[in-house]
């Protein structure tokens, strides 16, 4: 399978060829999941983070609805922020696989041995620029099956009879623009009508999914600014990177300097993207070990910590657009009406990014560890709550329920279709909505946008308070 080998890499690659030769003969017939398939951040596939949809995409465990059991409650509202499904590459990552691709083909021409030949002959570069960022067939499907699996949790809300009442909102981009028709068609098709009959309506809403771009104390603050992520750039000249940059160069046979981090990246996100598009077991999954994963996904993870969640206030205070949209409609769906009144939205289907859910979990106060991940401290951070691999895969959903009860209106939240306990208020899955309202007070009082945006810059720098 490999040519012959120079005595310093003899070992090296008698292990790879074992390996390869596995993939050669099993993976290829049935695709299987790469080992390190759970440490992708935020190009992990859903199913990663559901097993269960391997074996039924369309399984629904309706044990997940927990209003009391004393009580006799009814959902009355369903309020869903949905990040896109599964999507090519951006240009920026497209354009670094070329990079890693020209690399192959430079050293395998300079008479290069082993793995880098036996790559360059399975494995051709297929990504475009024209690809940028678009969703895929498997992300069309996630949000279909979604779709249906929500129409079972609740049918009373979701039915063919609410459809004209139901909200639609979207980001302007593309993969966010189809990944709320695919939505769409999957409620359409749960209700009988096939997709040539599907009428999409959706209101594009940039100011309200993509709220991080209109707000200029964080595109000045955060975005812009070279020292927000300085724990990132430590981390990514740190001595974990570098361990993975060394042993990926062994691996190839490569000098470690033909290696840039990026190229390093380059070849994990390979790995990600040929499973989450096309369910393949790449060969360039084999380059890295679990321990190599759990560096990349950390370093995934110190990035969107300091530019999107708990690390700077501005980042989760940019949410707030969204954050008082969920709970105004939560509030006419949960507010006594008369007889003469028009009924509220039964649902309301938000799609955006994981950019666009991340700051809202985080002003909610939700997978906030006591001891911030930086660039010193990776060996104490494995149990950490935030790990956007679990928390924003693609096709991520945070689900708000209302639900009508004895007691009065009860909310209930769900992350990815699984039970999450608001902070402050562990004690119930589905708590008074009047006491989730006390506990988000301050924002709901305050949390002023063009205040937070526009005003003081003190508010801008390292979050101490959320």
């Amino acid at each position: 399978m490999f040519c012959v080998l120079s005595p310093r890499n003899t070992i090296v690659f008698t292990v790879l060829s074992l390996v390869l030769s596995r993939f050669s003969c099993s993976c290829l017939s049935f695709p299987g999941i790469p080992h390190i398939a759970t440490y992708f951040g935020t190009k992990t596939r859903y199913e990663e983070v559901n097993p269960h949809l391997l074996r039924d995409a369309l399984a629904v465990n309706k044990s997940i609805l927990k209003p009391p059991p004393s009580e006799r409650c009814s959902p009355v509202h369903l309020t869903a922020v949905i990040r896109h499904g599964s999507r090519y590459p951006t240009v920026k990552n497209i354009r670094r696989i070329q990079k890693l691709s020209e690399l192959v083909l430079r050293e395998v021409s300079r008479g290069s041995e082993g793995w880098l030949q036996d790559i360059q002959s399975r494995w051709e570069n297929w990504f475009t620029e024209d690809m940028d960022g678009q969703l895929v067939m498997k992300g069309r499907e996630e949000l279909r099956q979604l779709a249906r699996r929500l129409s079972v949790l609740f049918p009373s809300l979701l039915s063919e009879e609410n459809m004209a009442r139901i909200s639609f909102r979207s980001s302007s981009k593309h993969r966010c623009v189809s990944s709320m028709e695919a939505f769409q068609e999957g409620l359409r098709r749960h209700s009988g009508e096939t997709t040539s009959e599907v009428q999409y309506h959706h209101q594009v809403d940039d100011e309200l999914m993509r709220f991080f771009e209109h707000c200029r104390g964080y595109v000045e603050g955060v975005e812009n600014n070279r020292t927000a992520l300085q724990e990132v750039e430590k981390f990514r000249h740190g001595e974990e990177m570098e361990g993975v940059r060394r042993r990926m160069a062994e691996r190839l046979g490569l000098p470690p300097h033909r290696l840039t981090p990026d190229l390093v990246e380059a070849a994990f996100f390979l790995c990600s993207y040929e499973l989450s598009i096309k369910s393949l077991h790449s060969p360039w999954c084999f380059l890295f070990d679990e321990d190599d994963a759990k560096v990349l996904e950390y370093k995934a993870d110190l990035k969107q910590y300091w530019k999107r969640s708990h690390g700077h206030v501005i980042s989760s205070l940019s949410s707030c657009p969204l954050f008082h949209h969920v709970f105004r409609m939560l509030d006419k769906a949960g507010r006594p009406r008369r007889s003469t009144e028009a009924s509220p939205e039964p649902a309301s289907i938000l799609v955006g990014h994981a950019e666009t859910l991340l700051p809202l979990m985080s002003l909610l106060g939700l997978y906030k560890d006591q001891t911030p991940p930086t660039a010193s401290n990776y060996h104490t951070q494995h149990g950490r709550r935030f790990r956007t691999s679990r928390i924003v895969p693609y096709a991520a959903n945070l689900l708000f329920i209302l639900y009508d009860c004895q007691r009065g209106p009860r909310l209930q939240l769900l992350i990815n279709e699984s039970p999450v306990r608001f902070p402050g208020l562990e004690a119930e899955d589905a708590p008074l909505y009047r006491d989730v309202r006390a506990t988000y007070r301050h924002l709901l009082d305050g949390c002023d946008f063009h205040r937070e945006c526009e005003g003081r810059p003190g508010g801008r720098g390292p979050n101490t308070e959320l």
